[in-house]
């Protein structure tokens, strides 16, 4: 392999340790040709903090410019952090699909791999995954996680709805949304006194008609157990958990994204796109996109553009390839 840079290196990322191997190329000049010495030096380091300096401050003292890793699971994200502000930025680090790192079979080691990874770096064979800048990684972060949350909120809804049709009470029959205003202080009252009164029907309910709120109380003459009503109160107070949980997350992407309003809004110009929904795009995609060569490039990197493998003039679907492969 042809050498592009003179100085590179290769890291091998586990859970516990990062396996590193710093490749650099020497020339010796002789009167016919010159002679390419490459020299090897690998460490092993551990993950935490104070390890991953020792390994920065390693390659510094290397004078190495260049490293490329696996994007193995999120263990490479401690080790981008802590190289990230080496040379005081000036470092270029790639985090590669480890499908197009694979070694020659054989005599598989750690130290092999990061020696591997080097040259290929060495040889510029590497390309790099999409890495956005901290803060647009600290907005995915919390984008993602709220993502989750707001999984977590319908699942416990779900959860209320069961508890709540198991007693024979059918909010959903009467209600738009159990969890609207009406909603919500019916659960209550059936939570304090685990059943409902006319009254409380009248009090509880905003906005509906008196047909509808003439059948909840003909209809909705149930009774709570002790029990159900423990269990109810227990799942409420969960839910209620999730949406304070919820506001605090939404209040933290509030922070971080002042700074791309602009971006939002222009964003949220185009149709079926609301401001969360910018939101979550500006955190996975960033807002420079000279990162992306072509449009195309985005949306394959964005899993929009569907695959493609053709042999002798075949078109192989997903099942084909499997059962070749199998």
């Amino acid at each position: 392999m042809d050498t592009i840079y003179d100085i590179t290196c290769g890291l091998d990322v586990h859970k516990e340790t990062v396996v590193a191997c710093i490749v650099k190329t020497k020339t010796i000049l002789k009167k016919r040709n010159n002679t390419e010495i490459v020299e090897t030096e690998s460490r092993t380091f551990d993950t935490f903090l104070h390890n991953l300096n020792e390994l920065k401050d390693w390659i510094v003292a290397n004078d190495c410019h260049r490293v490329a890793m696996e994007s193995t699971g999120v263990y490479w994200h401690p080790v981008y952090d802590a190289l990230e502000d080496a040379f005081d930025g000036d470092i270029e680090i790639l985090v590669c699909n480890p499908r197009n790192m694979h070694n020659v079979p054989g005599k598989k080691t750690d130290m092999n791999d990061a020696e591997w990874i080097g040259r290929l770096l060495r040889s510029g064979l590497l390309e790099g995954s999409f890495i956005p800048p901290l803060v647009i990684r600290e907005l995915r972060e919390l984008t993602r996680y709220r993502k989750s949350i707001v999984e977590d909120i319908s699942t416990q809804k779900n959860r209320i709805e069961k508890t709540l049709q198991s007693a024979g009470f059918k909010l959903s029959t009467f209600l738009t949304d159990i969890f609207g205003v009406s909603g919500r202080n019916i659960i209550d009252v059936l939570i304090q006194k685990g059943h409902l009164t006319p009254i409380d029907v009248d009090i509880s309910t905003k906005s509906i008609s008196p047909e509808k709120k003439g059948e909840m109380k003909r209809l909705l003459t149930n009774k709570l157990s002790a029990h159900n009503q423990i269990v109810l109160k227990t799942k409420v107070e969960h839910l209620d958990e999730l949406l304070s949980h919820l506001k605090t997350i939404e209040g933290l992407i509030n922070e971080i994204t002042i700074q791309f309003e602009e971006e939002i809004q222009n964003l949220d110009t185009v149709p079926g796109i609301s401001e969360t929904s910018a939101k979550a795009i500006i955190a996975e995609i960033g807002v420079d996109m000279s990162k992306f060569k072509t449009a195309e490039h985005l949306c394959s990197w964005a899993g929009l553009s569907p695959g493609n493998n053709e042999s002798a003039g075949k078109k192989k679907t997903l099942e084909s390839l499997q059962e070749i492969l199998t």
